[in-house]
């Protein structure tokens, strides 16, 4: 990059660049550019192109794509507002682009055998973790504050899991006869960061979008804003707007009720305070499924 960048300052002569994070700000006097590296994955060009033809245009322009390593795109500025209001923005933005870019794709039944066993895989996993690092504890003499966290919680640590297993099955139960599958394209990289919001809306970093089930987007954003937005509005204003079948809601909910692998390699303030983020996830987690399964039960 550094050598397209060199190139870069000869043809657009800006009076002052910022590094920020992967991308290059240039300050021009005949506007402001945004340069980002090139990836083989995604070809940025075609697949605004693509977006164009689908009538979906929440992206910064693309101002020239002729070097071979970098990018150079608009710059676009961001308004500064609370971030439930931004997060309210991003899912309408989302929603769109699900809806916009949706088909269905033939697949065969292996397919969705592949995810119930990926999925089922995982749980055995984290079962057997888990259980290890009870095991653990209970022959410490003296516990650890973390531990001791852990331990307290562990029960909903299990609950999760076995959440999971069951909803798996019912899951495979709805999809094994299947031989559609709804896909569309995600941005595969939705967070709040990624959002800029002024008289338009803006996605901007691409390059790790692609075709895949629309729930992946939703995945992604919660892992990432969970702590940060209330999820509950964000998901009825995107079911609102697209509508999810029940395997697809089904699933989404077993994957985010899945909890990760803690590392305790750390210090123990570290460790604590990973493990009560951890914590305060199933929790969350937990309320915010609770409802479409209450009203599953009453029908």
């Amino acid at each position: 990059m550094n050598r397209s960048l060199e190139v870069l300052k000869n043809i657009y002569k800006p009076y002052r660049y910022t590094i920020l994070g992967k991308a290059v700000i240039l300050n021009t006097t005949s506007g402001d550019l945004v340069v980002k590296e090139k990836n083989d994955k995604t070809n940025i060009k075609d697949l605004y192109n693509y977006l164009l033809s689908r009538n979906f245009g929440a992206f910064p322009k693309l101002v020239d794509d002729s070097r071979d390593a970098v990018n150079v795109f608009e710059y676009v500025s961001d308004t500064i507002m609370p971030e439930e209001q931004k997060a309210i923005d991003l899912i309408e933005v989302a929603s769109s682009l699900h809806n916009k870019t949706t088909y269905y794709k033939t697949v065969t039944q292996d397919s969705f055998k592949e995810i119930y066993d990926n999925i089922k895989a995982n749980i055995v996993h984290l079962k057997n973790y888990y259980e290890a690092q009870y095991n653990r504890i209970i022959k410490e003499i003296y516990m650890a504050p973390s531990s001791y966290l852990l331990i307290r919680n562990i029960s909903k640590i299990f609950a999760s899991l076995d959440f999971s297993e069951k909803e798996l099955e019912v899951w495979f139960d709805l999809v094994k006869d299947q031989t559609k599958k709804r896909v569309s394209l995600i941005h595969n990289n939705l967070a709040l960061e990624h959002f800029i919001k002024n008289e338009n809306n803006y996605l901007i970093s691409w390059e790790k979008s692609r075709i895949d089930t629309p729930i992946m987007d939703l995945i992604n954003f919660y892992k990432k804003e969970y702590f940060n937005v209330n999820f509950e509005v964000l998901l009825q204003k995107y079911l609102e707007k697209v509508n999810l079948s029940l395997d697809e809601k089904k699933l989404f909910f077993i994957i985010i009720s899945l909890p990760e692998e803690i590392d305790f390699n750390d210090t123990e303030f570290n460790n604590c305070k990973r493990i009560r983020e951890f914590l305060d996830y199933i929790y969350i987690t937990e309320e915010l499924i609770r409802p479409y399964y209450a009203v599953e039960q009453n029908n």
